[in-house]
This record gives structure tokens, C-alpha cells and sequence, in this order.
């Protein structure tokens, strides 16, 4: 049994928006363009794309909530089951709590964030020399600490498909259409 149209529309598009995100932060971080009005847009586009991952991961949780995950067949063991549970916490725990401390890392170097340049937010913390850089260092190591969480569930998921054959991972593709058409 799948999942629903929405919770596998919701899925995907966080995975496609949590890539731009990472290419435009290792694209800020390692080879910054010159001209600073860009720079500044590839910010705004990186920093708006997380608060959209944020409500959108509010959102996946309430809807997870109101439609349980389909469950899986053949079921895995208690330890698999264990390890799942932690993974997604753990993945969740970071798509909620990354922007919210990279939101408050902009604003403690002073540039207020306005959502895609068109709905400026309240900076909470103001311009602080002091918190600017540990909030950064921390954004840094939960954005390495994602980046190796997703590889793990990816990985998971394609082990559960192959080596286990079950369906973990058929249950998050789209649908086909059957010989029916539905």
C-alpha cells in the first residue's frame, strides 16, 4: 500500500528543495560570485527555500499525523524498525530546527530576511557580533549532519528495495496507472 498522493508530493518536493538548498549553500560557502547584489539574491533564495522547508515540514508532520504511514510488507524486524524511527526523527528534527537557526544566523550578521524578496520577516535576535558566528558554526554542522542523514535514508531505502525486497521504497514512487487506467 502507498502512501498518499500528498504525503509522497510533500516527500519529494522537500528532497528536490533540501538539494537546491544544499547546491546554492556549497555554492555560497566554497566559490562565492564577486558581485555582491548576486551573492545577496543566492542568500535570499537559500535562506526563503529553507523557511519554505520548514513550513512544509510542519505540514508533512500534521498530514503523517492525520494519515499514519502505510506499513510495510514483508515487515521488517524490531532493530530495522528502531533504526527507521531515529532516522526520520532525527531528519525531521533537522528540517525544522536548520532554518530556524540559519534564519537566526542571518540575522545575527545583520541582514534581515525578507521570504523570496517579497515578505520581510521580524529579525528576533538583531545584529550580534557575538552570536553570528557560533549560530553559522552550527547551521554548518547540522546542514553536514543532514547531508549524511539523507544518504543514509536514501541508501536504506534502496537496500529495503534490493537486498531485502520489500516495499519501502515502492511505496513512496507514484502510482502507475493499471491496465484499468487507475
Amino acid at each position: 500500500m502507498p502512501y498518499t498522493r500528498t504525503a509522497r508530493l510533500l516527500h519529494w518536493a522537500t528532497a528536490l528543495a533540501v538539494l537546491a538548498i544544499a547546491a546554492l549553500g556549497l555554492w555560497i560557502a566554497w566559490a562565492p560570485p564577486q558581485e555582491e547584489a548576486f551573492k545577496l539574491r543566492l542568500y535570499n533564495i537559500h535562506e526563503s527555500l529553507g523557511i519554505t522547508v520548514l513550513l512544509a515540514t510542519l505540514l508533512r508532520l500534521f498530514w503523517r499525523w492525520r494519515h499514519p504511514p502505510p506499513p510495510v510488507h514483508p515487515p521488517p524486524p524490531p532493530l530495522l524498525q528502531g533504526a527507521a524511527f531515529a532516522t526520520h526523527a532525527a531528519l525531521y528534527a533537522l528540517l525544522l530546527a536548520m532554518p530556524v537557526v540559519g534564519f537566526l544566523a542571518t540575522n545575527a550578521w545583520g541582514f534581515p530576511l525578507s521570504l523570496f524578496g517579497v515578505i520581510p520577516l521580524p529579525s528576533p535576535v538583531g545584529r550580534s557580533e557575538a552570536l553570528a558566528p557560533p549560530l553559522t558554526a552550527v547551521h554548518g554542522w547540522m546542514a553536514l549532519a543532514l547531508g549524511l542523514l539523507v544518504a543514509l535514508h536514501a541508501g536504506a531505502a534502496l537496500w529495503h528495495h534490493w537486498a531485502r525486497g520489500d516495499d519501502t521504497l515502492r511505496r513512496m514512487l507514484p502510482r502507475r496507472a493499471g491496465p484499468g487506467g487507475g
